[in-house]
């Protein structure tokens, strides 16, 4: 734990929680719909913007109108009107801010019964991308990971997703990043008493 707070300290930029949860959920769902087109002439805007987005209700107009212009005037989200419909669609830097939201919400999931798999995640990253790899390291402690080796980390849970994900936000490539799943690891006991684990094949 006092690892993982210096950790954190250090490198804050990359998992800073959200101060505000519209924008988050904002971001996140034009992350997710992608460019968005409204009809321009309605009078319901603020509402229309965010239609089928689940959250929405508990936002009023005037935030949600509030929010978007707060997003386009940091430069987060691009709004355009041709002719008579208005696209909403995320800039570079609302698109590498929503990834930061989602990166931050990242978790694997437990299952109730255990597959008997070992995961391995095997990394190799330069020493010139050192911001990268130890971004990457903390996060991995985040997720719950135990050290095997210097390089090498361990988890028994399905996290081939979550990995692949964070691979592509911190640019890495799979010769930098691997996972691997393994059956057996020798003197495996240690990892399962602190995973707490019980196999029964």
């Amino acid at each position: 734990m006092i690892i993982y707070e210096l950790f954190m300290s250090k490198y804050k930029y990359y998992f800073r929680k959200p101060k505000s949860a519209i924008v988050k959920d904002v971001l996140k769902w034009l992350a997710i719909a992608g460019a968005v087109s409204i009809a321009a002439t309605s009078p319901y805007f603020s509402l229309n913007i965010i239609r089928g987005f689940q959250k929405s209700r508990k936002y009023g107009k005037s935030k949600i109108r509030g929010t978007f212009y707060k997003l386009k005037k940091q430069g987060y989200i691009d709004i355009q009107q041709k002719n008579h419909q208005i696209f909403i669609s995320l800039t570079e830097e609302g698109k590498k801010k929503a990834g930061r939201f989602q990166i931050d919400s990242l978790e694997i999931k437990k299952p109730k019964k255990w597959d008997g798999m070992w995961r391995l995640v095997i990394f190799d990253i330069p020493q010139l991308r050192n911001v990268q790899r130890n971004a990457f390291r903390g996060k991995l402690i985040e997720l719950g990971f135990m050290p095997l080796q210097k390089s090498i980390w361990i988890c028994p849970y399905q996290c081939k997703d979550e990995i692949g994900l964070l691979r592509d936000f911190f640019g890495l490539s799979e010769k930098e990043i691997r996972l691997i799943t393994a059956k057996n690891i020798e003197n495996d006991s240690y990892f399962r008493k602190i995973f707490k684990l019980n196999y029964s094949p």
